[in-house]
């Protein structure tokens, strides 16, 4: 057996622990870029961040953001950053995704396009980047520990990748405190992203005993609290306990891979106007079955088979008198958890079953190279379709 494990060269985690934030960054330098999310720009806790750096000797130039990352953003706030010691964003994932791009650029010349997987010249992150401290505001991408950026254009089509095991961040900072105020809709589709990172690193072809236990872990977690923090945006053990499973989830994501649903959900983000999280959950469970379905047809000797079964016990908390019963239970529970959630249909974003012939030649992206088994185009369609 042979791997690697890599995360962000600190994590810190806990409620109240933002009031860090100024002593380390003050470790990196004394200019930095704060990136974040349009939700904060206007409230008192910026302020006080803004003053707390201000307080430990920081000149900070401040960019508030929202949606995706579009190249042309990237590339002008990375040119932005090159003035700069470090770079901080504090926001969704999004948000986080595009601090982590204008940190990697700022020390890497040409446009963020050329880095991209499937549009760029292949060119790689070469020099190290700025400093980076992430520090997530929602439960689910897990972006606070991941090698990649998601960066789009709306102007050519695409939505890709920057990925480098540079572009680790400096510095995971994790408040769940800064979940708190997060509405249920969104509570449920960022919820669901991160148990989906949680569940496809653990099917996954790259997975590793280290993030075997990670991925188990954090699935317990969320299994429990994503129902609760969705009925009461109050509960701080619940909000706590996902915010470090979306952790949990980006640390897995990063060192195991994923799978069909990421591939999936990566061409309907390109395609529709459908969030990251919302394009996870509407394919969830039903491409879990489809995967169960391909391997038991195609391959019935194969481990994953098994795992799915271990999944099965770990979200319904119980044992089962069969592989079988158990593998059932995995696909009826996250069918069950979609519902409770109000996860909408595919439809309801414009999806349409004209339109699955073509999401399906764009689901083959890198995350599908993971997924434990080969999906036909038929089986990526038959995903679609019951997913509308």
């Amino acid at each position: 057996m042979a791997f690697e494990f890599a995360t962000a060269q600190r994590i810190v985690f806990g409620r109240g622990e933002l009031k860090k934030l100024p002593a380390l960054a003050a470790g990196f330098g004394r200019r930095a870029l704060l990136i974040a999310g349009r939700h904060l720009a206007s409230s008192r806790e910026l302020a006080e961040i803004q003053a707390g750096l201000a307080g430990a000797g920081l000149a900070v130039d401040s960019e508030p953001a929202s949606g995706e990352p579009e190249a042309e953003i990237v590339d002008r706030l990375a040119a932005r950053a090159r003035a700069c010691e470090l770079v901080i964003a504090i926001g969704g994932g999004s948000i986080l995704d595009l601090g982590k791009a204008a940190a990697g650029l700022a020390t890497n010349d040409g446009p963020v396009r050329d880095y991209l997987e499937g549009v760029g010249t292949g060119r790689q992150i070469a020099r190290t980047p700025l400093p980076f401290i992430a520090v997530p505001t929602t439960a689910g991408t897990g972006s606070e520990a991941t090698r990649n950026a998601v960066v789009c254009s709306k102007k050519e089509g695409f939505k890709k990748s920057l990925r480098s095991h540079l572009l680790l961040p400096s510095v995971a900072l994790v408040d769940p405190a800064l979940t708190d105020s997060t509405p249920p809709a969104q509570t449920a589709a960022s919820g669901l992203d991160a148990l989906t990172q949680l569940l496809e690193p653990y099917l996954s072809t790259g997975a590793t005993p280290l993030t075997d236990a990670l991925s188990l872990q954090g699935l317990r977690l969320a299994v429990e609290a994503l129902p609760r923090a969705f009925r009461d945006g109050g509960a701080q053990k619940a909000r706590d306990d996902m915010a470090l499973a979306s952790l949990l989830g980006g640390i897995c994501l990063a060192n195991a891979g994923l799978g069909a649903v990421h591939g999936i959900a990566a061409a309907l983000g390109a395609c529709f106007p459908i969030g990251h999280g919302l394009a996870c959950a509407g394919v969830l469970w039903q491409t879990l079955e489809t995967n169960v379905e391909a391997l038991q047809a195609r391959m019935p000797g194969h481990p994953a088979l098994s795992r799915v079964a271990r999944l099965g016990e770990v979200l319904a908390g119980r044992t089962f008198a069969s592989e079988e019963e158990a593998r059932a239970a995995a696909v009826e529970k996250l069918r069950s958890l979609a519902g409770e959630l109000r996860v909408p249909g595919l439809s309801s974003f414009g999806v349409s079953a004209s339109d699955v012939q073509a999401l399906v030649g764009q689901s083959r992206g890198s995350s599908m190279k993971f997924n434990p088994i080969v999906l036909t185009d038929e089986e990526i369609g038959a995903i679609l379709r019951k997913s509308l």
